[in-house]
């Protein structure tokens, strides 16, 4: 009995097969329990403030004086306020629904990491290098710009987000609300970069191209992100 227990084929739960599915959107769900994970630690009496500061992005930090350039991505999984990371998450889960399932996984995790990375870079190009950021709402606002390359190329209907996209974008440069702006216009340029490679790669025959850009493009954003230690 004991043998036929350890030999008998092994099953998921209903739970588990519904939850990672093929049009279960895994990866967002990933992302969403990440930056959870890392609000609860910077939400620890005594430790808490240490790891906000740990994880971070100001553009002096690309500067030879405080040299971390990993905190151009690890600053997308922190948020600064519970109200912060519930809008942030909500977002993260109305688009990351959508996209994920018509990306598939893995390109929709580069279109995240990649629009999170080009609105840290947006920080250090157009913040002051004192001024620290934290959320993954640029990486939010690349899939929504994402998003709208994609369904324009598709001819699907684009008022309705395009609309959505501008009103977040003024919220974003109103005066006395603290949004780091950079963050959401640089997410924004990434990932309609990023949307507008997927469109033009979409055939299997040119899915070489498409990794070659994408590599392109993070090698390009790795490289203004640190662009200032070479310029010291």
């Amino acid at each position: 009995m004991r043998q036929q227990r350890a030999t008998a084929p092994r099953t998921k739960s209903a739970f588990l097969t519904r939850l990672t599915g093929p049009r279960q959107p895994v990866v967002t769900y990933v992302i969403i329990a990440i930056c959870v994970l890392v609000f609860i630690a910077q939400s620890l009496p005594v430790i808490g403030s240490s790891v906000t500061g740990a994880l971070q992005y100001a553009g002096i930090y690309s500067y030879p004086i405080a040299f971390q350039p990993w905190r151009l991505l690890t600053a997308v999984f922190a948020h600064a306020s519970i109200l912060h990371i519930a809008l942030n998450m909500y977002t993260l889960w109305i688009f990351g629904i959508v996209l994920e399932p018509l990306l598939g996984r893995a390109r929709y995790a580069v279109l995240f990491l990649l629009a999170g990375l080009a609105g840290s870079v947006g920080v250090l190009l157009m913040a002051q290098p004192n001024v620290a950021v934290v959320g993954a709402s640029g990486a939010i606002f690349g899939m929504m710009s994402a998003l709208l390359i994609i369904q324009r190329h598709l001819g699907g209907p684009i008022t309705q987000l395009l609309v959505l996209v501008g009103i977040n974008l003024v919220i974003s440069f109103l005066p006395g609300m603290g949004i780091a702006w950079q963050a959401h216009v640089g997410g924004l340029v990434g990932g309609a970069i990023v949307g507008f490679i997927y469109t033009q790669t979409r055939q299997r025959s040119r899915r070489t191209l498409q990794i070659a850009l994408l590599c392109a493009l993070a090698v390009v954003l790795v490289l203004v992100g640190v662009w200032p230690i070479f310029a010291a």
